[in-house]
């Protein structure tokens, strides 16, 4: 099998960067690609605009599938004989996408039609079911996939019933299990023990006769008290593995808005989710792919089970997002634990940007030159009030509590503006101003690639009388990140 590098973090479309993987070098893929429904394309952060631009693209789910098509089979060309694959869709393109999968793969590959309860939302239709589902599509590449099934605990409810007794002194609980089977064997199985002909019954046992006398010095051999009874076989319950998981998941809860692990992506699944699968179809050292990694769920997962890990995303703020998360949640060391690939290093690329890409990466590129706090770009870039993202000082981090708003305290943030031109002039300065002062903050950031002389003048002006103490920090600055800001 080739060897490849692993642990990386590829920014670009995903076309291109599997194209440029070996045959048959993952064990396992996971996909969530955007099109589960049009309602979660709004790729970050909920932006409009860009959730505008995709639907434009994917009209209709036949455009949809024409654009997926090439990128699962360079998918199916990495993944390895024995590996699985698992694309997670809703029921907006489920139908078209199993259609596809099954010419790409093989419809003999069609392993499990995984449902996946998301929500309990009501639908406000009287005239439907409620859709609250998402669909998870498990295909296997051969016949020597790597399946590790995987167990829940007995509810109270089975256990009441059917491990009711309880072994004096360990409390352990037990049933009083069947030592026998129908039919008559003439094997060991089937020979008479402690004077019981066990074929006159038309049974035979379980266990072979050595093993019964083992099982009875083990004290595992429940002997009935009336003469002439069957023994039973003491079988604990802290030895039963549970029930096993199958294709439909109940147990695991989306993302809530009080979760310690929800970011803000708007298509975030929970980590619970990826173990699963993780554990389900690798083993420990596997190499676990995504290729829509969004907010990185798959990476954290691979990386906390100690698989290796592969991930893709177009989007640098979601790059951006997951090295922070890497940093963060499993304190890894970019550049050592982890590499971050093809991301813009230069002013020309982000030029490029579409605006509200430019302002989702400064937000997030923003927090490795501030000291003390982070930087959180908003959700929406449609009245925003003149402010951008929020910086929220570090102590804030530490009181998050269930169920606040983001990092407790509402209240304690500075703000942060972004102006994708080259230089930001006082018009700006002061329209940044303005917003300060209606929301009451005595300092913020102002970012841009440059600012010209009179805005300059107007910051330390705003500064001497106002006390408005606005830091300017130019693109190249972060880039660079010689300088640092305190919050």
């Amino acid at each position: 099998m080739p060897m490849i590098q692993t642990q990386l973090i590829y920014c670009g479309d995903n076309l291109q960067k599997l194209r440029d993987l070996p045959d048959a070098c993952v064990d396992l893929i996971y996909i969530d690609p955007p099109f589960n429904s049009n309602r979660n394309y709004e790729v970050f952060w909920g932006d409009t605009q860009e959730k505008r631009a995709f639907e434009d693209r994917f009209g209709a789910v036949e455009h949809y599938i024409f654009w997926m098509r090439p990128r699962v089979m360079e998918m199916y060309r990495v993944l390895k004989p024995t590996g699985s694959f698992y694309y997670h869709c809703d029921w907006h393109a489920d139908a078209y996408v199993r259609v596809m999968l099954d010419q790409v793969f093989g419809a003999n590959a069609f392993n499990t039609h995984v449902i996946w309860r998301r929500t309990n939302a009501k639908s406000q239709s009287y005239k439907t079911f409620p859709n609250n589902h998402d669909s998870i599509l498990f295909y296997a590449k051969g016949d020597k996939h790597t399946f590790n099934r995987q167990f829940l605990p007995h509810s109270r409810e089975y256990v009441d019933k059917f491990y009711r007794l309880v072994e004096p002194g360990s409390g352990r609980r037990y049933m009083a299990d069947n030592l026998t089977a129908a039919g008559t064997r003439k094997g060991p199985s089937g020979q008479p023990w402690r004077g019981i002909d066990i074929a006159a019954k038309g049974n035979h046992w379980k266990y072979t006769i050595d093993h019964l006398e083992e099982l009875d010095k083990q004290g595992r051999i429940l002997w009935p008290e009336k003469e002439g009874g069957v023994p039973r076989f003491k079988r604990y319950l802290d030895e039963m593995k549970g029930v096993s998981v199958d294709s439909i998941w109940t147990d695991i809860p989306p993302i809530q808005a009080h979760s310690d692990e929800r970011l803000g992506y708007p298509t975030q699944k929970p980590l619970a989710l990826l173990d699963r699968i993780i554990k389900t179809s690798s083993d420990r050292g596997d190499v676990v792919l995504d290729a829509f990694c969004g907010c990185g769920t798959t990476l954290v997962a691979a990386q906390n089970l100690k698989r290796k890990w592969i991930g893709i995303d177009i989007s640098p703020t979601a790059c951006y997002v997951m090295g922070d998360r890497l940093r963060k949640v499993c304190h890894l060391r970019e550049g050592k634990d982890f590499w971050v690939r093809d991301l813009p290093k230069t002013v020309t690329e982000l030029h490029a940007y579409p605006p509200f890409e430019f302002e989702n990466w400064a937000a997030t590129a923003l927090n490795t030159v501030i000291r003390g706090g982070q930087a959180i770009a908003n959700r929406a870039h449609v009245g925003d009030m003149g402010i951008d993202a929020r910086v929220y000082p570090a102590s804030m981090l530490k009181e998050k509590q269930p169920g606040s708003d983001l990092f407790g305290e509402a209240d304690r943030w500075l703000p942060v503006q972004v102006k994708q031109k080259d230089k930001a002039g006082r018009p700006d300065i002061d329209a940044f101003e303005t917003a300060m002062m209606r929301s009451r903050r005595d300092k913020g950031f102002f970012v841009a690639f440059d600012f010209t002389r009179d805005a300059q003048l107007e910051i330390k002006r705003a500064t001497r009388e106002q006390s408005l103490e606005i830091i300017p920090i130019t693109v190249q600055e972060i880039l660079d990140e010689e300088v640092h800001f305190r919050v």
